[in-house]
């Protein structure tokens, strides 16, 4: 039997973010509930597995805020998506020479793979950290969220814009049961919702986070009941570029969307404008939208690299500055990834970004 009929069981005809999250979270075959990508020896690399200087800038950006807070005592850091888990292992290592906020604080991952979560507990171990599979699951206390690389393994929707009607790229299975690409003419709702955004009513190619912004919602009512905040790392732009930017990725190596599904990675660029517009009409802060060279500079990594490579040799040296030349360089992730801060209060001395 084509492997491809198992994705159109309901219909052939299927919207592309649908199709695509079947693809990736299915229980049974998808690409995060079956696979462990990354590492080496996966389809890909995130950058906690470069450096841990990553996670611990990360680590002193939330301990910051924490103080700007009053320094509360039941505050809990969310990571969103929690990858193999050594990001959280770097920020508790980092958090434990800061006694008060490491006694104040509790742990949390969002992941709802199994599989991954298996991943994860082989790099963690804290009596202090627990998993969750629902955010309505955290009940108490300012809530820290962070999300690296998460939205972009988030299906997004695809429209075009013909004359004064918008279309949606849907997926359908031909005769000779074939994946191809076709458009739909929108729902109204759909459309309505693309035309209240400044950014997008003109746009004649635009991708639309729908299922992102479903999880943002949640993470927005959250930050608003408590004295939240939202930390985003993840490749993206910020000016409406009307490019289509969805991918996939195995073994390192560009994959044909419809080829190898749920054995490759796909991904697509997150729209930090858009995100940024959505935050602010959902009335939060947002901070100056910077790239993650810019962020991480601001929070003191050349100096604590400077501070390591004291007593280091030659060759730790080297890979020490070849890994920040990775985290920090235009040509690799340095302007590519963008940072984003939302929170609720106004007036907050946020480190980062200025």
């Amino acid at each position: 039997m084509n492997p491809n009929i198992k994705y159109f069981k309901k219909s052939r005809k299927i919207p592309l973010d649908e199709f695509f999250e079947d693809v990736l979270y299915n229980t049974k075959y998808g690409y995060y509930t079956t696979q462990n990508p990354f590492e080496k020896s996966g389809d890909f690399i995130t950058a906690p597995s470069i450096s841990r200087l990553f996670g611990e800038m990360i680590a002193l950006n939330i301990v910051s805020y924490w103080e700007v807070l009053g320094k509360p005592n039941n505050f809990n850091i969310v990571e969103l998506g929690p990858g193999n888990g050594k990001l959280m292992k770097y920020l508790v290592e980092t958090f434990k020479q800061f006694s008060q906020f490491y006694e104040s604080s509790t742990f949390i991952l969002y992941e709802k793979s199994k599989l991954l979560r298996d991943v994860q507990k082989k790099n963690l171990s804290s009596n202090k950290i627990k998993w969750i599979f629902n955010l309505n699951q955290i009940k108490k206390g300012p809530i820290f969220f962070l999300g690296n690389e998460f939205f972009d393994a988030i299906p997004i929707k695809q429209f075009v814009r013909k004359k004064k009607n918008l279309y949606e790229n849907y997926v359908y299975l031909d005769q000779h049961n074939d994946i191809k690409k076709i458009l739909i003419k929108s729902t109204l709702s759909h459309k309505k919702k693309i035309d209240k955004s400044l950014l997008l009513r003109k746009a004649k190619f635009l991708e639309y986070p729908k299922l992102g912004f479903d999880i943002l919602d949640t993470i927005i009512e959250k930050i608003r009941n408590s004295e939240g905040a939202l930390l985003l790392i993840d490749y993206g732009y910020i000016k409406q570029n009307g490019l289509d930017t969805l991918q996939s990725v195995k073994k390192h190596k560009k994959n044909n969307l419809f080829n190898n599904l749920g054995k490759a990675d796909i991904t697509s660029l997150v729209n930090f404008g858009l995100i940024k517009e959505y935050l602010v009409k959902n009335k939060l802060n947002v901070k100056n939208i910077v790239t993650q060279s810019f962020f991480l500079k601001k929070m003191g990594i050349l100096n604590r690299a400077e501070i390591l490579s004291l007593k280091m040799n030659f060759k730790q040296k080297s890979d020490l500055h070849a890994r920040i030349k990775r985290l920090l360089h235009p040509n690799f992730m340095g302007e590519i990834f963008k940072v984003l801060f939302a929170y609720k209060s106004k007036d907050k001395n946020i480190i980062g970004f200025d």
